[in-house]
């Protein structure tokens, strides 16, 4: 098998050593070049032709957002995992070349005195997902226990006329920054129910999030907090480092969250607000799986199936990884597999299904 090209861009010339060392003791991969800004990664990119960039965030010229924008334009499927520090500035950044296209993120080691504390950060954290981003490399642990199940289709509803949709429950993980920000610029502006989203990131990272959305989309977003009442036309990001879940208060639904063990080797999991969702909703849970490694969400859907509710999942082809919505399409969950460009007309449609129709300003009533 062919070892898996990668062109290292950090600006430092300890951190380029760092990972190219570390990369190159791994019989499946191969540092092919070097870059210290942006500028000359594009160059290079012609000259290498990695099958993966590892791009710093902060460097000078140009730095890692802007760098992204660039690459998108020629190279829209290049996998580009962000290497990133933990300061506010570098935080803020990471979240918005995520929305911009890239396709992970990897903090980068704390210590960098200790070389072999920063070896074993990049062996554990960096490398999976060098091999989950690129074609052709073997499939992480996690998502080859995935359930095989049933052929992949468009399954028929369970009913000639489904339920009405009362909440649009949605789960992510690698690639999902992206795919939630295509998918919410173009949501009408009055939407007639809430959104609860699980992305798999760490604290800090999913307010950042929820303010990058609501800056880009009609929707107003935030990041989820114990007792907020859910109401309709809002969205709630679970927050990073901890369960969120939803449930019923009398005539309210609120939410909670909480610190109880990670599921799915994921806090916060999709599977975990899934399940709330179903026991607040049951058959009026429009459940929505976006691109992300592993399976997490597939029990959750299996739940919502169970009481009737309805499943979208994104294709292969638009995700940048096909784990979770490949695990729920391959078991035959998911009344529509849909490409990302489609998915946010695909949530419209069932959502307004069985409404009276609503008045709305034209540039947002179909979704681009």
């Amino acid at each position: 098998m062919p070892k898996i090209r990668v062109l290292v861009v950090d600006d430092a010339v300890v951190i380029r050593k760092l990972i190219t060392e570390t990369l190159n003791r791994d019989p499946q991969l191969e540092v092919v070049g070097t870059a210290p800004n942006g500028r000359i990664a594009l160059q290079k990119i012609t000259q290498v032709n990695p099958d993966l960039i590892i791009l710093d965030v902060e460097m000078p010229e140009m730095d890692g957002l802007q760098t992204i924008k660039e690459i998108r334009k020629s190279y829209p499927k290049l996998p580009v995992i962000m290497f990133s520090t933990l300061t506010g500035r570098g935080t803020v950044t990471t979240i918005e070349a995520l929305t911009a296209g890239a396709s992970d993120y990897v903090c980068k080691p704390g210590n960098l005195g200790c070389i072999t504390e920063g070896i074993a950060k990049l062996e554990a954290e960096l490398i999976p997902k060098i091999r989950n981003l690129c074609p052709g490399s073997p499939p992480p642990r996690a998502a080859a226990a995935a359930p095989a199940g049933a052929p992949i289709r468009n399954v028929p509803s369970r009913f000639a006329k489904p339920s009405r949709v009362d909440i649009l429950a949605v789960g992510t993980s690698t690639g999902g920054p992206n795919a939630l920000a295509e998918v919410f610029k173009s949501f009408p502006r009055e939407f007639p129910v809430p959104i609860v989203v699980v992305q798999h990131m760490p604290p800090t990272f999913t307010a950042l999030l929820a303010e990058r959305l609501t800056a880009n989309s009609p929707v107003k977003f935030q990041e989820g907090a114990e007792g907020m009442e859910v109401l309709a036309g809002r969205g709630y990001i679970a927050p990073g480092g901890k369960h969120m879940i939803v449930h019923r208060e009398q005539t309210r639904v609120v939410l909670g969250v909480h610190e109880e063990p990670p599921e799915n080797s994921c806090r916060p999991a999709v599977d975990v607000l899934f399940r709330s969702v179903v026991q607040a909703y049951g058959a009026g849970t429009l459940g929505v799986v976006l691109t992300g490694m592993g399976y997490d969400g597939l029990r959750g859907c299996q739940l919502i199936r169970e009481q009737q509710g309805q499943i979208i999942a994104q294709d292969e082809a638009s995700s940048v990884v096909w784990g979770m919505p490949g695990a729920v399409a391959q078991a035959g969950l998911a009344d529509r597999v849909a490409p990302l460009e489609q998915v946010c007309t695909e949530i419209v449609r069932r959502v307004r299904s069985g409404r009276a129709p609503v008045r709305l300003e034209e540039p947002s009533i179909l979704c681009h």
